[in-house]
């Protein structure tokens, strides 16, 4: 091969190599936080990732996933980055979080005019069904508070859906995403009321076991610069204008891989 076609082909290969996506990175349809918009990512959490993106210089396309394909690939495959996730200790053991990106009440909700009759039961609300949708925190709030049948569906959809039918008393979801999966499937927003908030939870950038330590911290890097210098509160008021956008960067759970 002539010298200058070689020279022209590692150029080619170098360009493509720095070209190349990082990390695998997924989220979900839980709008307005993560959802798809004429097949493109959208949503608050979206927009604060793509412009962590870049600060970086990252280039990794944002697949928007089941939920439950994109926590398998978390768990199992290195290299892969899950947005957003809600923090718990067993996730600490499981994953690196970097965030938060959100703060979400987790409430209980039932069908308007429902929630002063199942508070009235006492301990004996514990006893009645709840659903929630499958592998989420909002499941494992659930549980945690003591309820003792949760219903698991495949999306926060279905599991408003269901509620609303009868096939359970009550509904376990993110706060600030209720109006939009009520709104996904035509049923006005006063259809549902909350009876309690369970807890607030911090959601948050999770990367897999083995995503290299030099970068994750590219993304920390990132997210620092947005948060200092205004970008993020800006993205997340523009969403969000009733809460108060988390102003921290913490770094917590699983420490990342080796450097490459």
């Amino acid at each position: 091969m002539p010298v200058r076609a070689l020279v022209l082909l590692l150029f080619s290969l170098s360009a493509w190599s720095a070209r190349a996506p990082a990390i695998t990175i997924y989220t979900e349809e839980w709008p307005p936080i993560t959802f798809q918009r004429n097949g493109i990512a959208d949503g608050m959490a979206v927009e604060v990732v793509r412009e962590i993106q870049a600060r970086i210089h990252d280039n990794s396309p944002i697949d928007v996933v089941p939920w439950a394909r994109g926590y398998k690939e978390l768990l199992t495959s290195p290299g892969v980055m899950l947005f957003t996730v809600g923090r718990s200790e067993a996730r600490e053991k499981q994953m690196t979080l970097l965030g938060p990106i959100a703060v979400s009440q987790t409430v209980l909700l039932a069908r308007k005019g429902e929630a002063s009759k199942l508070l009235a039961l006492g301990a004996g609300i514990y006893q009645r069904p709840v659903g929630a949708y499958r592998g989420s925190i909002f499941a494992d709030a659930a549980s945690a508070a003591g309820f003792v049948e949760v219903d698991l569906a495949p999306t926060p959809q279905v599991t408003a859906q269901k509620m609303l039918m009868g096939r359970y008393d009550m509904w376990v979801e993110g706060g600030f995403v209720v109006a939009s999966v009520l709104k996904d499937i035509h049923q006005p927003a006063d259809s549902v009321e909350v009876v309690r908030v369970l807890e607030s939870l911090e959601l948050y950038l999770a990367f897999s076991r083995g995503t290299p330590a030099d970068e994750v911290k590219r993304w920390q890097d990132g997210f620092a610069a947005i948060k200092k210098d205004g970008t993020y509160k800006r993205t997340y008021n523009k969403w969000l204008p009733r809460d108060t956008a988390p102003m921290e960067v913490k770094l917590i759970g699983l420490p990342p891989g080796p450097a490459r």
